[in-house]
């Protein structure tokens, strides 16, 4: 009741400030003050923990204190929300959501963002490995991509999906050239089959599917709608790549099987 009451209350004075001139100084004041807050805020109090962590503890970082500057960010817009009605549309100038969202990307995302990439992709390389991973707190890391651009996926598919797809390309280069070496033709194509319904699996769990189609674009392969991008990635470094070795290995156990009959 307290804090309703208060919020109400600052509600109204921002009100009886800057209802007789929308537009003028006073708000651009409480503009300028609401977007230092932000700032002075990330400097002091959010950026020094980042800084000091490192693998997992760091996304655990990440993830706590983008809740917390989303809970600032809600009732500070309530506050101001008079700026948001009046001031912003005049002036022309980013919603008090979209102020937020600019402070935490210039000082927080695009310092952290490379150690946080490797760090997810490292995990998603050791889950491929057989180890098990957070796959929640890799979830939550990848959802701040899609939170910090309002819904676009131009920050997840750009600073994070080009980087994982690259991965994801030489991760399986370099499995296949040791199974085809290792494995009968049909142990590798069982092979493969397992990692397609794994990397599905992976994309159901914490992966924004909705980039598939502009991923698949991107690699230049066909758009079969019953294939996640990351199966599709798997399927042509696993078979195509080495073909012309699964031919063999096929033909010379074919071959074996008809004159053991």
């Amino acid at each position: 009741m307290l804090l309703k009451t208060l919020n109400s209350a600052l509600i109204r004075v921002v009100y009886e400030i800057c209802h007789s001139h929308p537009a003028g100084p006073e708000c651009e004041k409480f503009y300028q003050g609401y977007k230092k807050t932000f700032e002075d805020y990330i400097t002091a109090k959010v950026l020094p923990f980042l800084r000091e962590k490192r693998d997992e503890n760091l996304l655990q970082e990440l993830v706590t204190r983008w809740n917390m500057h989303k809970v600032l960010t809600t009732w500070l817009v309530r506050f101001f929300h008079y700026l948001d009605r009046y001031f912003i549309g005049i002036r022309k100038l980013p919603t008090l959501n979209a102020t937020s969202l600019l402070a935490f990307y210039k000082l927080v995302y695009v310092e952290m963002n490379d150690q946080v990439r490797e760090v997810v992709i490292s995990m998603i390389d050791q889950e491929r490995e057989g180890e098990q991973i957070d796959q929640a707190l890799v979830k939550n890391v990848l959802d701040i991509y899609v939170e910090i651009g309002e819904g676009s996926m131009t920050y997840y598919a750009k600073d994070f999906e080009e980087a994982m797809l690259k991965d994801t390309a030489s991760f399986y280069s370099k499995k296949a050239s040791i199974w085809i070496a290792s494995l009968s033709y049909g142990d590798y194509m069982r092979k493969v089959e397992e990692c397609i319904k794994k990397e599905e699996d992976r994309v159901s769990c914490y992966l924004q599917s909705r980039s598939r189609h502009k991923l698949l674009e991107v690699l230049h392969i066909f758009s079969y709608s019953r294939f996640l991008f990351c199966t599709l990635v798997v399927e042509h470094e696993l078979r195509p790549t080495h073909a012309t070795k699964l031919e063999e290995k096929k033909q010379l156990e074919c071959g074996s099987a008809s004159t053991n009959e």
